[in-house]
């Protein structure tokens, strides 16, 4: 049974009854055990921080059927939600273990494709990746996480979104999350206008999540 929302969410996005709780879910096959009904499968807050940042009612800008690039894809855990209701998705991982799982979810997913590569250097990809993509998701556990979105910037469309996890940890464990996360906004904002930041503190520790558009 589906249940009315009050949140704006993107097609192909809605909130679903799993065994009596009321979840964010999409259409498609299941990827990490997640529960599913029907068609349905749950989309986990708690190891997305994509599907938190929706939870949290950030104003990402999707609406479905975008182009997608996203960065840091792992073995597939948010990036297969994102194929059930995007448009081509792109999804960059550099770890061969991940993406052997990660292929496996693009089985059954058409428009997910899988991309060994390194976030840190675009050029290896750019060949594939088209151009002005509509939304660069990125959730990557590396040093310079603010240069590693502006180092992809070139592939987003003028009016496009950056949706991006940071995670204060992979930085500087030894400062401060709220000290951290000052310094990638500062250095984010060379090249983007951040629109809305939130952290996601209610689903994971030292995190903050950054809605942003290309200046």
């Amino acid at each position: 049974m589906e249940v009315p929302t009050m949140s704006e969410l993107p097609t192909g996005v809605t909130r679903h009854t799993f065994d009596g709780t009321d979840r964010l879910a999409t259409r498609g096959e299941p990827v990490y055990g997640e529960p599913t009904d029907g068609a349905w499968r749950a989309w986990n807050p708690n190891r997305s921080k994509l599907g938190a940042m929706l939870e949290l009612d950030m104003d990402t800008g999707l609406a479905g059927g975008e182009t997608v690039l996203y960065l840091g894809a792992a073995s597939g855990t948010t990036v297969s939600h994102v194929a059930d209701f995007a448009g081509p998705t792109y999804a960059v991982e550099f770890a061969a273990r991940p993406v052997r799982d990660l292929l496996d979810a693009a089985e059954s997913r058409p428009r997910l494709f899988p991309l060994l590569k390194d976030a840190r250097k675009p050029e290896t990809y750019a060949h594939v990746v088209e151009s002005d993509v509509d939304v660069i998701v990125q959730d990557v556990a590396t040093r310079g996480q603010a240069r590693v979105a502006l180092e992809n910037r070139r592939f987003l469309a003028d009016d496009g979104r950056l949706l991006l996890a940071v995670k204060a940890r992979s930085e500087d464990v030894t400062r401060e999350p709220a000290a951290v996360f000052a310094d990638v906004r500062e250095e984010l904002s060379g090249g983007y206008e951040i629109l809305e930041t939130e952290r996601l503190e209610a689903y994971h520790a030292d995190h903050l999540g950054i809605v942003a558009r290309p200046r």
